[in-house]
């Protein structure tokens, strides 16, 4: 017998919520994956005594909850670089976020307790529908797949298994792994079932093992990156007490020899706009000595204005142009911007009504001898749907960002974790450079060969490695996890229906 059933619904409920906390604890910087596990399958046992969809689905949504506002706790931070005017909407931006992306997780439990089923039809049906809400929350209203389930596998073995079958996959056979047995082990009727699911993980984690072990070799060009982090803080960053030092502090890293094949500057790091800023690029292009510089700086085009990456050649000559086109709501644009500003909301990126404007998409730049690059502008290395639609595959990932808005804590290592889960679906190195850091040289395995630590001044100069073959992931997106998600869907669907509970 499932002892739950005797609990009362307020402990149910407390307990849920502390499960979503620990789950939480799997992620970066903390990386206990053995927390996430844990807390999944007694979730899934916790959840067999749910009687109705209604409080299957209060169940879910508090435990997503409480996943939510441990891993996005970092969400308050950027609110706090200018507390005057945005330290109020603190605590109402992580309630609101964890507790709106917990109806996802709520509607996916409210909809496998109304189908019903024997337990470990159950569990399994609810990694399906629990995939398919992961998928709802990745791509639907621009997108929020931040903490994702397949996050906390990103420094293990089994992270290779994004080659494959990307994020969602991954996170579906996380899922899969844990509800089931979860279902069983709470309940008597299931108990004699228990061995299927137990020995489908672990027929599954030695396959996954395997297939890690047999990952090629990381291969180098024998090509000098150098990653400049100048560690500006937010709050000085446009000082123009400090903006003076800081970018020279980027020249001075930039005219260090001996000199790299390639340098790359942070998210908006030059303290003009591109129009005005030729005096700023000619230092830029004396400094490098003749070699390319990517860097970040913000540009306007009439009315509009953009977050851009441009690259200066061996010249010190302007010879490519990318604007961010997935930009941050209420971070770089508020919706319905000029009617918000009526009420004094503002993206904090900017102080326009609109905010800034989107490029045109995913795109290409050229870097001379070290190939093509396929350029992201900070939190579009989060999306995976991003990297897939670049028009033609890259030499190599560079991300330029200011994780100086994440503050110091957690957001700055999850968004470096996502960058390396990037990495591995692509099979393709990432170059990393963000402000306060962590800047990072990452291999086509997803492994941090060079850092500089959160926080620090300074530079990196890393071997540059060569693009692995093209990634199962690569060539196939997520579109057919997501079919066959569906497809597991309609069996176990049509099966429940054809049984009784």
């Amino acid at each position: 017998m499932n002892p739950a059933l005797g609990w009362p619904r307020w402990l149910r409920l407390v307990l849920a919520a502390l499960l979503g906390v620990a789950a939480a604890a799997g992620l970066a910087p903390l990386g206990y994956w053995p927390a996430t596990l844990l807390a999944l399958t007694f979730l899934a046992g916790l959840n067999m005594a749910s009687k109705t969809p209604r409080s299957a689905a209060l169940l879910g949504w508090v435990f997503a909850t409480g996943y939510f506002a441990h891993a996005l706790s970092w969400i308050i931070e950027p609110f706090l670089v200018d507390a005057k005017r945005h330290a109020w909407m603190a605590p109402f931006a992580l309630i609101l976020l964890s507790g709106g992306l917990a109806l996802f997780w709520a509607l996916a439990f409210g909809v496998v307790r109304r189908i019903g089923g024997a337990p470990i039809g159950q569990g399994m049906l609810l990694a399906v529908v629990l995939t398919l809400a992961e998928f709802a929350r990745g791509y639907l209203l621009t997108g929020f797949p931040w903490a994702s389930i397949a996050q906390v596998w990103v420094d293990t073995p089994f992270a290779q298994l994004l080659s494959l079958i990307g994020p969602y996959g991954l996170g579906a056979l996380t899922l899969f792994a844990t509800l089931p047995l979860g279902a069983a082990l709470f309940s008597e009727q299931a108990r004699r079932d228990l061995a299927i699911p137990v020995v489908v993980t672990a027929v599954c984690a030695a396959l996954a093992l395997v297939y890690a072990a047999t990952r090629p070799r990381v291969e180098y060009s024998g090509n000098v990156v150098r990653l400049i982090q100048p560690n500006a803080p937010q709050h000085q960053k446009w000082d123009p007490d400090y903006a003076p030092l800081f970018f020279a502090r980027q020249l001075e890293f930039t005219a260090t020899g001996p000199r790299p094949d390639l340098i790359v500057w942070p998210e908006t790091s030059v303290p003009a706009w591109l129009g005005s800023a030729q005096p700023y690029l000619a230092a830029i292009g004396e400094a490098a000595q003749g070699t390319p510089v990517f860097l970040g700086i913000q540009r306007a085009e009439g009315q509009r204005i953009f977050n851009s990456m441009i690259y200066l050649n061996e010249d010190g000559q302007q010879d490519g142009l990318y604007d961010k086109h997935h930009l941050a709501p209420f971070g770089e644009y508020v919706p319905f911007g000029d009617l918000m500003a009526r009420f004094g909301i503002y993206g904090m990126a900017t102080t326009t009504g609109n905010g800034f404007s989107a490029g045109p998409g995913a795109a290409l730049m050229d870097a001379g001898m070290l190939g093509k690059a396929l350029p992201l502008i900070c939190y579009e290395a989060v999306f995976p749907q991003d990297v897939l639609a670049a028009p033609d595959r890259a030499d190599f990932l560079l991300q330029v960002t200011n994780d100086a808005w994440f503050g110091t804590r957690s957001g700055p290592y999850q968004h470096l974790a996502q960058a390396q889960m990037r990495a591995i679906e692509q099979g393709l190195p990432m170059l990393r450079s963000a402000n306060t850091g962590v800047s990072a040289m990452i291999d086509p395995l997803g492994r941090v060969i060079e850092s500089l630590a959160l926080g620090q001044a300074g530079f990196i100069d890393a071997d540059l490695p060569r693009p692995q073959s093209r990634t199962v992931y690569f060539r196939i997106g997520d579109k057919p996890v997501f079919l066959a998600i569906l497809a597991l869907f309609a069996l176990l669907w049509r099966h429940t229906r054809q049984r009784p509970n």
